[in-house]
């Protein structure tokens, strides 16, 4: 009955239409209430989720991607990227597949990535004879390399999902290849639609050019290397690497490129604190929510729900897949990191799989969610962007949809994807 009582709530206040973190709380709040303890436990229990050290890097990395876009750092990923592949068939395509792969790899945000890139690109590969439709799909479907290309916040909140047991450094090196395998998919559907559709291609400026852009761009690309550099090296923490990527960014666009107004740095702030506040709000009411969970049994129920379906780790992987795709359509990724984490974690680690691998099943299904109807916040950034209707993007974003759906099959049933590196580099799972 309990169990009822907190999916009940949760489903009529998703259904209704409150915000995520409120109808968990609320859920929470009735379900300790049917249990007979006072709400100031489910209090302290959002208390204790929200006062975990390594969370305080999840407001630098969202400040550093902020101060990235308001700065000039993305104007000057997208030459680089321009110099490097513009020459190309669908040439502005396969530039914008490359810059949100840069960009994401500095702000590990996807809908910073969308708002960046997609300002600069989508108009002008619509002045070039671009299809709108076109434009913003490769935006908005290339966006999601940010979330898997370190940094990415939402590995810190899987991690906490998970119980602060697995390494965030892993998860952050692990995400390198599945990311870069997205994008070369991407980049090879962005390739195959241009051609069909005859879009020209952009013009070989020289080596010296590329060079140019190259060191143009490097102070920029500094910020990817001081955190993962630092975190790598074991000099800083992945919360310090967070604070000294930041403060880097913000000397890089004040004194370097001189690109950062007093408006646009409190602009940044402003946007920063409000991501910052939701985020924080999420996690301690996921935490009390998933509590609860914990302790009716529910992951222990599902386990043993799915191998009486089946004991077959194909067939219970695909059905997690299948399971996280629909409710991305239809949740907010750090809400549902934070929710079905403690439920489908111990279900795949059941059948043998590693924590690190399924991090990266799960930020690559619910980074697809995000640029799918009707809650695809990316989407929907993309569109108002390019003033085009949702409706018209779907009926032709299909080829870049199966991209991403190929290397999230590679990644979730050939672990050498997501964990050699972090054996090669961190010696993890020696």
């Amino acid at each position: 009955m309990g169990l009822l009582i907190l999916f009940g709530v949760f489903v009529l206040g998703i259904v209704s239409g409150v915000p995520v973190a409120f109808t968990l709380g609320l859920a929470a709040l009735c379900g300790f209430l049917y249990e007979g303890l006072s709400p100031a436990v489910a209090f302290q229990q959002m208390t204790a989720g929200m006062s975990m050290f390594s969370l305080l890097a999840i407001p630098f990395f969202i400040f550093a991607g902020e101060i990235m876009l308001h700065g000039g750092i993305a104007r000057r990923l997208v030459g680089l990227a321009g110099a490097a592949v513009g020459w190309m068939r669908g040439g502005l395509g396969i530039v914008d597949v490359s810059t949100s792969m840069l960009f994401g790899g500095i702000s590990g945000s996807a809908v910073a990535d969308t708002s960046a890139t997609g300002t600069i690109l989508i108009p002008a590969m619509k002045a070039k004879g671009y299809g709108v439709d076109y434009a913003v799909s490769v935006t908005v479907t290339s966006s999601i390399a940010g979330i898997l290309i370190p940094p990415s916040h939402n590995m810190i909140l899987y991690s906490l999902a998970a119980g602060g047991g697995i390494s965030v450094t892993a998860l952050f090196i692990a995400g390198i290849v599945p990311g870069l395998m997205m994008c070369l998919g991407l980049g090879i559907a962005a390739y195959v639609v241009a051609v069909r559709r005859g879009y020209p291609s952009e013009g070989w400026a020289g080596f010296r050019h590329l060079a140019w852009t190259f060191v143009d761009a490097l102070p920029g690309l500094m910020t990817a290397v001081i955190i993962l550099g630092g975190v790598l090296s074991g000099v800083f923490t992945v919360t310090e690497s967070a604070a000294f990527g930041a403060i880097w960014a913000v000397l890089v666009t004040l004194l370097v490129y001189r690109n950062l107004s007093w408006e646009n740095f409190l602009v940044a702030v402003a946007a920063s604190v409000r991501t910052t506040a939701v985020v924080f709000l999420l996690v301690g009411t996921a935490t009390a929510f998933a509590y609860l969970l914990a302790l009716y049994g529910f992951a222990d129920m599902l386990t043993r729900g799915m191998l009486a379906i089946s004991d077959n780790p194909i067939v219970i992987l695909l059905m997690i897949n299948v399971c996280l795709l629909l409710l991305g359509c239809v949740m907010d990724m750090a809400a549902l990191i934070l929710i079905t984490t403690p439920i489908f974690l111990p279900v795949v680690q059941q059948i043998g799989m590693d924590p690190v691998q399924f991090g990266m099943v799960m930020m690559m299904n619910l980074g697809m969610g995000l640029t799918t109807p009707p809650v695809g916040a990316v989407l929907f950034v993309g569109c108002a962007i390019g003033k085009i209707r949702i409706e018209q993007v779907m009926r032709t974003i299909l080829p870049f949809y199966f991209a991403i759906m190929l290397a999230l099959a590679l990644t979730t049933y050939w672990p050498a994807v997501s964990l050699t590196l972090p054996r090669l580099l961190l010696g993890y799972g020696a």
